[in-house]
């Protein structure tokens, strides 16, 4: 007698996607995401409405190989760590329809606790996002922007905090570079939390670096939890709207006036 199966038959069938817009999303922990993390290190496994899969939005997991995205994004990248909501789902399917509803495919990259000095070419982090980057190009598609959320940890000291702003100019120049990109937009989030000491100095850096196709967004104001350094599952659907805009405002809108 036959074995019969209960798989559904589009599960059944090899998943192989190709996405058309790439986006790569890196930095640290409030991009790899920890809203809905308890104190006690779990995730409470609450999806909001703009963070839900969609058929059209994939990610590239550790093992390099495209599947359908779902929070939570970085799970399988900064595995370390318990990660939960992060900016990334609801920029995806805020931008999906702009994007003409074609396969948006996310790269994760993000690893919480690190410096910008952690990112400079050469170290594992900054390799490993270029490596990723390229081998999501194998599927054709177009790097649209590189989504950057980092710096809480080079709040800590002056030299961090003054060496910000360079370093983080040399890591969009470096990357651009590198991945044959000159003009990749790169959209960075300004911080909201961190060693009140130098956090003000990191910010100016980060709202003060003045380059072509490079876009800052601020979240100073959003919502943290109770730890004072993460951003809560609400604050994070509320960026990734805040990234979607940014993208669509200064990075498709003048591309499609220009070609009018």
């Amino acid at each position: 007698m036959d074995m019969v199966t209960d798989i559904p038959i589009q599960e059944q069938v090899q998943f192989s996607p190709t996405p058309k817009h790439i986006f790569i999303l890196s930095g640290q922990s409030n991009m790899a995401g920890r809203g809905g993390v308890s104190k006690h290190h779990n995730w409470d496994g609450v999806v909001p409405p703009d963070c839900q899969p969609h058929p059209s939005i994939i990610r590239l997991n550790a093992k390099l190989n495209w599947e359908p995205a779902r929070e939570p994004l970085h799970c399988d990248i900064d595995s370390r760590k318990v990660c939960g909501v992060g900016p990334g789902m609801s920029f995806a399917n805020a931008v999906r329809e702009q994007l003409g509803g074609e396969c948006v495919g996310l790269v994760p990259c993000a690893v919480g606790g690190t410096a910008i000095k952690e990112w400079a070419r050469g170290k594992h982090l900054y390799e490993s996002m270029v490596m990723r980057s390229k081998e999501s190009l194998k599927s054709k598609g177009e790097i649209k922007a590189l989504l950057w959320y980092q710096g809480e940890s080079d709040t800590s000291s002056h030299h961090d905090a003054e060496a910000y702003k360079g370093n983080m100019e040399r890591l969009i120049h470096n990357v651009r570079e590198d991945l044959g990109l000159p003009s990749l937009p790169v959209i960075q989030v300004a911080i909201a939390s961190g060693d009140e000491r130098y956090m003000e100095k990191v910010r100016e850096a980060q709202l003060g670096i003045n380059l072509p196709n490079v876009v800052c967004v601020d979240a100073k104001g959003l919502a943290l939890k109770e730890d004072h350094l993460h951003l809560t599952t609400e604050a994070q659907v509320k960026l990734g709207h805040m990234l979607a805009d940014a993208f669509i405002t200064h990075i498709i809108a003048p591309s499609q006036s220009s070609l009018a």
